[in-house]
């Protein structure tokens, strides 16, 4: 059987990857690049969610499991990775 936690973080990975695909029909059906633009763009605000939204149900799966310094340490590493994908 199954995790729940793995498999509410696959299912928010999957769910993205189809919006990923959906997206890039979306560009094609446009076939325009200010509008593909737009569309794209829409795509860059949904990724970013969904690593914090896996992540956070990773972390929260592993709450038990983790003491207080590795739950600190690896808190910290998600807050350097949204810093290095969010900082232009």
């Amino acid at each position: 059987m199954l995790n729940k936690i793995v498999l509410s973080m696959a299912s928010l990975r999957l769910m993205s990857g189809s919006l990923e695909i959906i997206a890039a029909l979306i560009m094609l059906r446009l076939n325009q690049v200010d509008k593909a633009l737009v569309v794209n763009s829409s795509l860059a605000l949904v990724g970013p969610l969904v690593l914090i939204a896996t992540t956070t149900i990773g972390l929260v799966g592993l709450s038990d499991k983790l003491s207080p310094s590795k739950f600190a340490w690896v808190a910290a590493g998600v807050v350097c990775l949204m810093i290095g994908i969010l900082k232009k």
